[in-house]
């Protein structure tokens, strides 16, 4: 196993390339997307969607795709730090709304994914993660939830409130779309749309050398703003590996996201889906409760066991990268690097400790 350390595209500093490196990471998970643009700024990753319209932002530009030389250039900034890049986090709203909605853009947009398929594989990323869902992370809450009134984020109820004309996965993609909101589809119509997005690009996937690892629902309830969901249980991974049996398909396995879900063990899902080496990677973080009340915690003080979990990754051989995802943020003059250093700190006394 690998220690890995999670950016933002805007925090893809010498610095903070830096200071990753000396937290111990030897690779690095990237988002691309700017969540944010045009939006309110909560905790980096960890926006409240409760907040003014339920949006984090506007989408970015549908005509701007990640080109090779784009690609290389943040390659060999992160390598320059003595780190590897391991994965591009999530694809922008602006680039597949209508592969998530059926819309009439939808062949278009899946050319244009296999078009940044290629450029990924040929600048040497070997994952990219995804989260095949409507509503995207909603309906989170940030409040002092963590030990000593660490400033976290949770859940604190149902969110029913419908989503936009012209928003998809949070953020706005069409600011001039008529009123009114999305129809409510089906579970079954949710899962044949991931069915034709699967269908269309794992071959590319495969043949440029990238596994697209699927994000479980965040957070995991049957249905976020009226819309279904996908993976809001443990055993929901299966269907989605079942449905495409490519080496290509794989799981971008978050430890928070299972541990909240309503059913299943979180423990039996580590032991099921690695034992499978179906594991891209592994958003390493810990919580506290169920959905739809449920808190994120320090990495040492919620439900789960997770020096049980490495080990049973060790058992199965695992040899991907764990990330600290997100953290709380410690009372600080630099929160957000204060709670990273002490996850990546745990992390890595872990993993020396069962020298993995």
């Amino acid at each position: 196993m690998k220690l890995g350390f999670g950016l933002y595209r805007h925090q893809l500093t010498s610095e903070n390339l830096q200071f990753a490196r000396q937290a111990g990471a030897t690779h690095v998970v990237v988002h691309l997307v700017d969540y944010f643009r045009g939006g309110s700024h909560g905790m980096a990753g960890s926006q409240s969607t409760r907040a003014s319209d339920g949006h984090w932002g506007m989408a970015g530009d549908p005509n701007r795709f990640w080109t090779v030389n784009e690609l290389l250039a943040i390659r060999r900034d992160i390598e320059a730090a003595g780190l590897q890049w391991e994965a591009i986090e999530n694809l922008d709203p602006a680039h597949w709304y209508d592969v998530l909605l059926d819309g009439p853009q939808k062949k278009r947009q899946l050319e244009n994914l296999k078009m940044m398929i290629r450029a990924v594989g040929r600048a040497g990323v070997p994952y990219i993660g995804y989260n095949f869902s409507l509503a995207g992370v909603a309906g989170r809450v940030t409040g002092p939830f963590a030990r000593g009134g660490a400033l976290s984020v949770g859940m604190d109820g149902p969110y029913d409130t419908p989503i936009p004309h012209g928003m998809v996965w949070n953020m706005i993609y069409d600011p001039a779309a008529p009123a009114g909101t999305l129809p409510a589809i089906t579970p079954d119509e949710l899962w044949r749309r991931l069915d034709d997005f699967l269908h269309e690009v794992l071959p590319v996937a495969e043949e440029s050398g990238v596994k697209l690892a699927a994000h479980p629902d965040d957070p995991p309830m049957p249905a976020i703003r009226g819309q279904p969901r996908l993976v809001y249980q443990p055993h929901l991974y299966q269907k989605l590996i079942d449905l495409h049996p490519s080496p290509a398909n794989r799981l971008e396995f978050c430890l928070g996201s299972l541990a909240e879900m309503t059913s299943g063990d979180i423990y039996d899902a580590v032991e099921h889906y690695s034992a499978q080496q179906r594991i891209g990677y592994v958003h390493f973080r810990n919580v506290k409760g169920k959905v739809p009340h449920y808190h994120e915690t320090f990495v040492d003080e919620g439900n789960i066991d997770m020096l049980r979990v490495l080990q049973i990754l060790k058992r199965n051989r695992f040899d991907g990268v764990l990330i600290p995802d997100h953290t709380p943020q410690m009372t600080c003059s630099a929160p957000w690097h204060a709670g990273m250093a002490f996850a990546m700190g745990y992390m890595r006394a872990a993993m020396q400790a069962l020298k993995t």
